[in-house]
């Protein structure tokens, strides 16, 4: 008895130097893990939300992010579906769900990805991280960033599978938006998330996503299980061509999951052809809730009214369309005033500085190669500024016109990231 109790005086030691706080399901103090929300994925309105910011585990649903880093990766080039790639030691130590993968074999990013999107398989997973990044934090790294440029604000990684880990958690709508993101940026790829088989090494495995193909419209997306985070669940349905998402996060069961989910599915398009019927009616919606906007309501804006001109943060509607020549940034809470346009293609846009300069250039390469953004002829470039407790880097992407940074800084904006367009000097 004595051993067990200075074991665990030195395990509560350790958290606290180590500035973490251990997980506990104590029966006595179970803590609430529900959260939910239905988008319309088209306007990006909220249909329905729960909790939605509230901070959650999201246990394999990560994987959706290590699949979004691959997709990327197909894009650029850097890998090609039958690429095969090595499986180390630490990838085949990685605990179940896996494929059981031996070190020293290989797999190729196509079998990789079905494993993910399929099988929900933790080895499979490492091996990507490993082979996109050469680690795992490096990976994990990478996704991390990614979610904070797509607009998940609440969101931190620190592994590609999901496995228990204190410091990774994210948010039901922040999930959304990964869900809107991958159907957005890589469609081409979204077919991995319908399929109902995964064959490997003489077996078949089936989908964890039970939904899929049994509910109507349901055609994708992914599952989630640990102890700390409950039963996750994203899901894209599409009905008449009107496309959905939901997000249901702490299930008590995969069952009582599943039936939760069904209803929503259901709720989600009531309130959609609702809506719909209203703007039939006189051609507007009252108070509608977008994804990335606060949860405050909205003021109700009737036509006799001058609309708002100014970005909302984190709106992704508003990123466009708009007449200002102010974007409002979220961090700070500044306005940064948009130079005049210039006739010359020698613009630059800078989105951030940073105290190391791998990290400067590592942030400009995301920029670079976000499709939306449009500045694939933009050239990275990283400034030294010196000062006394060492050098900082900003990252800048020069040589582009003033209406594509100009363009880009307000859809960086509306994300959350701080964006500076800077004129030829």
């Amino acid at each position: 008895m004595g051993h067990r109790i200075l074991y665990t005086i030195a395990a509560a030691i350790w958290f606290v130097m180590m500035g973490m706080v251990p997980v506990t399901e104590a029966k006595s103090s179970k803590p609430n893990k529900y959260a939910s929300i239905i988008i319309d994925s088209d306007s990006l309105e909220i249909l329905h939300a729960r909790k939605i910011d509230g901070a959650r585990y999201p246990a394999s649903l990560t994987k959706m992010m290590t699949l979004y880093l691959t997709f990327d990766a197909l894009n650029r080039g850097d890998v090609k579906l039958n690429d095969q790639m090595l499986v180390s030691t630490n990838a085949a130590r990685t605990p179940p769900v896996k494929l059981g993968l031996k070190a020293g074999k290989t797999i190729t990013v196509n079998q990789a990805i079905q494993a993910l999107a399929v099988r929900s398989a933790n080895d499979a997973a490492v091996v990507l991280a490993e082979h996109l990044s050469g680690s795992e934090a490096e990976f994990a790294k990478r996704m991390t960033l990614k979610a904070k440029a797509i607009g998940m604000r609440s969101t931190v990684f620190q592994n590609p599978h999901g496995l228990p880990d204190p410091g990774q958690i994210s948010t039901a709508r922040d999930m959304a938006k990964l869900a809107h993101s991958l159907l957005r940026n890589h469609s081409r790829f979204y077919p991995y998330f319908s399929q109902k088989t995964f064959h490997y090494n003489g077996q078949t495995y089936t989908n964890h996503n039970a939904l899929l193909g049994t509910v109507d419209g349901v055609d994708g997306f992914k599952t989630g299980y640990t102890r700390a985070s409950g039963y996750n669940l994203v899901l894209s349905a599409k009905r008449d061509g009107r496309r959905i998402i939901a997000v249901v996060m702490g299930g008590a069961s995969g069952k009582s999951r599943n039936k939760h989910m069904a209803d929503l599915i259901e709720r989600g398009y009531d309130v959609l052809e609702k809506n719909q019927s209203l703007i039939r009616q006189s051609n507007r919606i009252d108070n509608p809730v977008n994804l990335n906007a606060d949860l405050l309501p909205r003021p109700t804006v009737r036509k006799h009214e001058k609309p708002i001109e100014r970005i909302k943060a984190y709106s992704l509607r508003a990123a466009s369309g708009h007449k200002t020549d102010t974007v409002r940034i979220v961090h700070g809470r500044t306005d940064i005033a948009i130079p005049k346009a210039l006739n010359l293609n020698a613009w630059s846009i800078q989105i951030g500085t940073y105290q190391s300069e791998f990290h400067a250039h590592q942030a400009n390469a995301y920029i670079l190669h976000d499709p939306e953004l449009n500045i694939g002829p933009a050239t990275p470039q990283i400034i030294p500024v010196q000062r006394d407790r060492g050098p900082l880097f900003r990252a800048r992407l020069a040589g582009i016109s003033h209406k594509r940074a100009s363009a880009a800084c307000k859809t960086l904006a509306s994300r959350g990231h701080s964006c500076l367009v800077i004129s030829p000097s």
